[in-house]
């Protein structure tokens, strides 16, 4: 009997990087090999027989980890010279030959445009056995054509774009990723149909700024023409996207959004600083007057959006009076959550050669008074939803005190986290299945919903993403991981046609 060959995908970093996993682990499944994760415990090695890190280089300790992560392995590596250890991802496209050099136990260094030849580096590292480094510096196939294994049966990504055109200061990711490259509105609309057909009931467009796709082909109303097709899709209930620029948001696709029933209300926005001082520096081609009427226009025609944020705290000259115009641009806007981050030198963009760089133990000083603030906002907001019905898209575990407090999770339309009570005796949903509860306690980061056991509404709809997820259970061991099987990707020949109509957007962009 031939030994199974198993594989470990360990991924760090956005939305991108997960679903860039998800095609790593369907080229390694494809090529034979099993996710160390299904088998039964009692049948897994502690270590599978090749590791991948899928890594991110936007923050300042992502090396340190990778290199502490690779440490790790060395013994095991030592032990077992036919391990293979695979680093690819944002990291690898920057450091390139320097990760072998730093850790010579590496077998195979690739980049963010080479996803695809993964097998192949694997095979010929192995015949060879040297260090395989393969970094290309523009993309070989859009990512989509490659075979995917998902790690839900009833949400999916689905990506439109890659790359980005954007130039600020902060950031590295342009030079990691490239240019932007938009995908055809019949190929996205294509997998979406796919993804339904297979249970698929919740969908997130993916793209590094995905308001601005339909620049390669000149169509700059295309999102929010794409939003509107996806809402022509039977069978699928929830549309997400992320994450969008405020430079590019323009109102036909905040009307897109109000006018279709599957597309969530809920946005994440990018602020970063509201300092117009700091967001000149940053090259963030808005002010906050504009970012704050952005909020306005949606809220007036979505009043029940939640907005998020990104925010990074402490940019090379901030002062404290522009950390006070952050404070109050935070105020005003009214985050449902964000995620911050203190400033952090990435070698290789503007920002890392400015002076002025902000001490430490300010910057910690001000990020602490930041997240007092964005907590208070946020639990303001929460609070005004206690008694409000909400639907909830069950999950298979997001609340760490699920099993403690006998409460299941999963994400309201407008994605906040909710932990729900099921009454006894009453039916119990499955992951992938929808649940309508009244909102009982509003804290700072989640909802309580644990109406159905005070004697309040507690309804369950199965769906067909339950009903996905519960066959991929059927005949699977306790203590497995269960995901859906590898979907091959939609590959396209030749010169790509004209972009496809879709449905006109109802309002010209203001």
């Amino acid at each position: 009997m031939e030994t199974l060959k198993t594989y470990d995908v360990r991924t760090h970093g956005c939305q991108m990087n997960v679903h860039d996993s998800e095609r790593l682990a369907g080229l390694l499944e494809t090529a034979g090999y099993v996710d160390l994760a299904s088998l039964p415990p009692g049948q897994r090695s502690d270590v599978a027989d090749v590791v991948v890190f899928n890594t991110c280089a936007v923050r300042e300790n992502a090396a340190n980890k990778l290199y502490g992560n690779l440490g790790q392995l060395r013994p095991a590596k030592l032990a077992n010279p036919d391990l293979q250890i695979a680093v690819g991802g944002c990291l690898a496209q920057k450091d390139r030959a320097t990760i072998v050099e730093r850790a010579p136990w590496v077998d195979v260094v690739f980049g963010t445009h080479n996803v695809g030849s993964l097998p192949a580096l694997l095979d010929r590292a192995r015949h060879n056995r040297a260090a395989e480094v393969e970094i290309l510096e523009s993309l070989e196939v859009f990512p989509s054509t490659l075979p995917t294994r998902r790690d839900s049966a009833y949400s999916a990504w689905v990506s439109i774009s890659v790359g980005c055109n954007n130039t600020c200061t902060f950031c590295i990711v342009p030079a990691l990723r490239g240019k932007e490259k938009d995908r055809r509105p019949g190929e996205i609309l294509a997998e979406v149909e796919a993804l339904v057909a297979q249970g698929v009931v919740e969908i997130t467009l993916l793209g590094q700024n995905v308001n601005t796709y339909g620049v390669e082909f000149g169509d700059r109303l295309a999102f929010g023409k794409l939003l509107r097709a996806c809402g022509q899709v039977e069978g699928l209930e929830r549309v997400r996207f992320t994450s969008p620029h405020p430079a590019a948001f323009t109102d036909d696709v905040i009307t897109a959004m109000a006018e279709t029933p599957n597309v969530m209300p809920s946005l994440h926005m990018p602020l970063q600083s509201g300092s117009d001082r700091v967001l000149k520096a940053m090259r963030r081609s808005y002010r906050s007057e504009k970012f704050l009427g952005i909020i306005d226009r949606v809220r007036e025609q979505i009043p029940d959006a939640a907005i998020t944020t990104d925010l990074i705290i402490g940019f090379p000259g901030e002062t404290e009076q522009d950390f006070q115009d952050t404070l109050e641009v935070v105020r005003a806007s009214r985050f449902s959550s964000a995620f911050t981050f203190q400033y952090s030198v990435r070698p290789g963009t503007p920002a890392a050669t400015m002076g002025d760089q902000v001490p430490k133990a300010v910057v910690q000083e001000r990020f602490d008074r930041l997240l007092a603030v964005q907590e208070e906002v946020s639990w303001a907001g929460n609070r005004e939803l206690e008694g409000r019905r909400v639907e909830v898209l069950v999950a298979p575990a997001e609340g760490r005190k699920d099993a403690e407090t006998e409460r299941l999770s999963g994400r309201a339309r407008d994605n906040r986290l909710v932990h729900f009570a099921v009454p006894a005796g009453a039916e119990r949903p499955r992951p992938g299945d929808a649940v309508t509860v009244e909102v009982t306690y509003g804290a700072p980061h989640h909802l309580l919903a644990d109406s159905g056991v005070r004697g309040g509404t507690y309804a369950v709809r199965r769906t067909r993403g339950g009903e996905a997820w519960a066959a991929l259970q059927d005949g699977g061991t306790e203590g497995t991981t269960r995901k859906p099987a590898v979907s091959l990707g939609i590959p396209t020949v030749g010169r790509p046609p004209a972009p496809e109509p879709l449905a006109p957007a109802c309002c010209p962009t203001s």
